[in-house]
């Protein structure tokens, strides 16, 4: 059987593992001995380890403390990239957030968005079996893509496929799940293209489902396109995707924030999954400066290393973005650190939310003959550090139609040296 190719093949790559591990002092702390000696025992037991893990530990770095180093921030740089507050969609951060680029596995963020879309709408359900097709078969057993073991013939939960989807990026999870919802991989693209409207995206190029080159996709790929085309977003275009996803469905970062899900490929037949996000909570990439529950890895030759985090910085959500980040694994996450580090340095989430918050300027003013104090619409928005709010560049667009308590008077905008302008709703005060 294949399956019992893939376990020896498997029980190859763990020796090396192992002998490599012994010969590398630099790894002792690293996760590769916290998880993976353990964790491999246990995957011998329980059943075959594909090539995606195989992959991921391979490319396992030294201990890491959350901190970038000089060296390592001169070093590497993403082609892209933007961080966001995911409440507001305030922009923190950005380079080149706006070019077009070959995005690979971030992709299924918005196949997931999709998908709990139609799950919310009764049309799936988590516990529905979709069974596995011979192409969706081959696609899981192809050496090339990132997956968990399909047996043709065989069925899988949609919670299932979702999870070895959003956990190690399983190309022919993905597929199935497409294809089970939508029929084919073009009727797929129609509701993928709806939903980032939705979004706010409106300029994307979409062909799969997966994030792979059109031939790529074999039975499923779409007639009459070029065998080399990839999906195209910006790294903004991603950001609001994920904010899109985290904000109607907060419950998928209870699959993305788990290091090990177990996966039945058969009756008997377990697979441990584990998590290749390794800016989770005790990864050898984990922030000290906050805390990572997502969301997603990607990677082809044309995209290079793709990452979209989220997490709590600050007590505040938020999203990071880095696209085409070259060489080795870790540096998607390296870059990330690196993103996160400069504006957790220079910035601060300020709450306007009553009078004494506003510029002193602002705090007052006439609407229809009479005075009246004004106040902020609760809002946070991030501003450099040490910021005096009252020397800030500001503008007011009045909006003076009522002096009654708790009606509109108008918008504040703050324009703060070397940072995005914010606005801030004006309401008159009680």
């Amino acid at each position: 059987m294949k399956l019992k190719k893939k376990l020896n093949f498997q029980l190859l790559f763990c020796f090396r593992v192992k002998k490599e591990d012994r010969m590398k002092n630099k790894l002792k702390k690293a996760r590769l001995k916290k998880v993976g000696l353990t964790f491999l025992t246990m995957l011998l037991t329980l059943g075959p380890l594909t090539r995606v893990q195989a992959q991921a530990q391979d490319q396992i770095p030294q201990e890491n403390t959350g901190e970038v180093s000089q060296e390592q921030t001169k070093k590497v740089t993403a082609k892209a990239a933007v961080m966001i507050d995911a409440q507001t969609g305030q922009i923190l951060y950005q380079k080149n957030s706006r070019q077009l680029l070959p995005v690979a596995s971030l992709t299924k963020i918005l196949t997931l968005d999709v998908l709990m879309e139609d799950i919310k709408a009764g049309k799936l359900k988590w516990n529905q079996k979709i069974t596995a097709s011979k192409p969706v078969a081959k696609m899981a057993d192809d050496w090339r893509f990132s997956n968990v073991p399909l047996v043709a013939g065989q069925q899988y939960t949609v919670k299932s496929l979702i999870e070895s989807m959003m956990i190690v990026s399983a190309d022919g999870s993905t597929e199935a799940l497409a294809i089970a919802d939508a029929g084919s991989t073009a009727a797929f693209n129609k509701k993928m293209q709806k939903v980032a409207h939705e979004a706010g995206v409106t300029d994307a190029k979409i062909y799969n489902m997966i994030g792979l080159s059109n031939g790529e996709l074999g039975e499923m790929k779409l007639k009459g396109v070029d065998k080399d085309v990839e999906n195209g977003f910006s790294a903004y275009d991603m950001a609001l995707i994920s904010r899109h996803l985290i904000t109607k469905y907060p419950e998928v970062l209870d699959i993305t924030k788990q290091p090990l899900v177990n996966f039945t490929v058969s009756p008997g037949n377990d697979y441990m999954m584990e998590n290749i996000n390794y800016m989770l909570d005790k990864m050898p990439y984990a922030p000290k400066n906050g805390k990572m529950d997502g969301l997603k890895t990607g990677k082809t030759d044309a995209a290079g290393y793709c990452f979209v985090g989220t997490g709590m910085f600050a007590n505040r959500r938020v999203i990071t973005v880095v696209l085409n980040v070259p060489d080795e694994y870790q540096n998607q996450f390296i870059v990330t650190q690196n993103m996160i580090n400069k504006v957790m340095d220079k910035q601060q989430p300020i709450t306007f939310e009553d009078t004494k918050t506003l510029p002193k300027k602002y705090q007052t003013t006439t609407i229809a003959g009479k005075k009246v104090t004004l106040k902020a619409e609760a809002k946070t928005v991030w501003l450099p550090k040490n910021t005096d709010i009252n020397k800030i560049k500001a503008k007011v667009n009045w909006d003076k139609k009522s002096n009654q308590a708790d009606t509109s008077a108008g918008h504040l905008m703050l324009f703060p040296e070397k940072s995005q302008p914010v606005t801030i709703n004006l309401q008159v005060a009680k």
